[in-house]
């Protein structure tokens, strides 16, 4: 026999099932609204800003390192982009993601040693 208590308690949390799978959901929206793309560096206003292709560069753009990793093309050959990767722009495995899309980014830095070497690097819509 279950005593008052436990059955009061079960009854409250039953009512309102509802209700709590709301709250949850709103605190996972939220606790993800964090997540959201965010352009890395700051523009340098004494340099070019590039619109170029960024993606993932074992993928989409066919080069030789192993495993996933941030590319973009500039004039037609890819480089691994360092100084932000593909998880600072949200999830390459998404379907809008760098694995799964080549995207276009608003990138500015300079190619050194076969590397472009970011200073601002901001995904486009």
């Amino acid at each position: 026999m279950k005593s008052f208590k436990s059955s009061k308690i079960n009854a409250y949390f039953a009512g309102n099932t509802y209700l709590m799978k709301n709250y949850l959901f709103g605190f996972l929206l939220i606790s993800f609204g964090g997540f959201a793309q965010k352009p890395f560096g700051k523009i340098n206003l004494s340099q070019p800003v590039d619109t170029l292709e960024a993606s993932c560069g074992s993928c989409n753009f066919n080069m030789a390192k192993k495993g996933c990793f941030l590319a973009i093309k500039k004039d037609g050959i890819a480089y691994e982009v360092k100084g932000t990767g593909l998880d600072d722009h949200g999830d390459a495995h998404a379907k809008d993601g760098f694995c799964m899309a080549v995207r276009k980014a608003r990138v500015q830095g300079k190619v050194e040693h076969g590397y472009f070497i970011a200073n601002y690097f901001e995904l486009l819509k």
